[in-house]
């Protein structure tokens, strides 16, 4: 005798909680068809699966990574036209690709700011009691005169 694999079912709310969405989300989502809309037997509430809350979590996965709900729409639109999956693959490859390429730029720009704030203690930490602003003394030997505002070899 084969025993039929259970399935958790979960009602729209405890869905939401599960995903950390509000039940409006899940409605809005299905309204827009990221979402298969669940059936109601009966006139009772709508029911969903553990794979629904993995679908859900992936759009809400994909929105967090700056992916439009329009974008999102593309990708699962993909996935329903293709049972390869390769279409799907591709786009969100090519969306991976971007959003990588974003953050590193991203991160670039922030180790630079991280050096150049360092520099500004580590000078504003040595400089004598009698600071009154930068340029100092210390301008002419300075790893940063190049790009530094306040330089002025005139002034040295």
């Amino acid at each position: 005798m084969s025993k039929k694999l259970e399935t958790k079912q979960y009602r729209i709310g405890e869905l939401a909680r599960k995903a950390n969405v509000t039940t409006r989300t899940v409605r809005y989502y299905e309204s827009l068809g990221l979402l298969k809309t669940q059936d109601r037997k009966n006139g009772s509430q709508r029911h969903y699966t553990d794979a629904d809350l993995v679908y859900l979590n992936r759009i809400i996965q994909l929105k967090n990574y700056g992916m439009s709900l329009d974008e999102i729409a593309e990708i699962i639109r993909l996935g329903n036209e293709d049972a390869t999956g390769e279409k799907r693959r591709l786009e969100l490859l090519k969306h991976y690709r971007r959003l990588l390429s974003k953050e590193i730029q991203h991160l670039n720009n922030v180790k630079a700011l991280i050096k150049d704030l360092s520099w500004h203690v580590q000078q504003l930490e040595s400089v004598d009691t009698d600071f009154k602003q930068c340029p100092g003394s210390a301008c002419p030997r300075c790893e940063f005169k190049d790009r530094c505002e306040f330089y002025r070899e005139s002034e040295q």
